[in-house]
């Protein structure tokens, strides 16, 4: 059964992470972790653009989150304060790798009752498309897409107003489009 990834959640695990034994803090902290890998892995592999610079991205991330967890002020949720962390450490490793092809921004190859050779044939288009985006696309429409965050949550992570997450929203979607109907099917 899995809990609700709450503020109170948060907080909660954040106090115990922080404080007590040893045994209860890296239980705590494996808690965050599990609690949080599936949708800041997401967005590793939208913004490193493959796996492989994601798994990366992901270790950096929660590296520097246990490091400074105990510094973690809470002006933000938890949630968005690693987010944040995730989207630099995977820009930082893209950057490494030289900015690799990204990858897609839903798993549609796993799309049920599509035939096998569409989905497939999308998945490679919507990678295609997707490697043209500058990464502050690929971010937001993560964020939006993979992680189905709000306009609003998605503000909060990076650091804007919840106007311009629209916008940019707004402005990745149509710059996908664009990229899609260049492709050849």
């Amino acid at each position: 059964m899995s809990v609700e990834w709450t503020a109170d959640v948060e907080a909660d695990v954040v106090a115990r992470a922080v404080s007590g034994p040893r045994a209860a803090r890296d239980a705590a902290f494996a808690e965050l972790f599990e609690g949080l890998r599936e949708p800041v892995f997401a967005v590793c592999v939208n913004v490193a653009g493959n796996r492989a610079d994601a798994e990366d991205a992901l270790q950096e991330a929660f590296i520097a989150v246990h490091r400074s967890l105990s510094k973690f002020e809470g002006r933000a949720r938890l949630s968005t304060w690693v987010h944040r962390i995730a989207i630099r450490a995977a820009l930082r490793v893209r950057a490494k790798r030289g900015g690799r092809p990204a990858a897609l921004v839903t798993d549609v190859v796993g799309t049920p009752g599509a035939d096998p050779l569409e989905r497939a044939d999308l998945a490679r288009q919507l990678d295609e498309g997707m490697k043209r985006l500058p990464a502050t696309h690929r971010v937001v429409l993560s964020l939006f897409a993979a992680d189905d965050l709000s306009h609003g949550q998605i503000a909060e992570i990076l650091g804007i107003p919840v106007g311009t997450a629209w916008s940019r929203l707004h402005t990745a979607r149509k710059r996908l489009a664009s990229e899609l109907s260049h492709l050849k099917p």
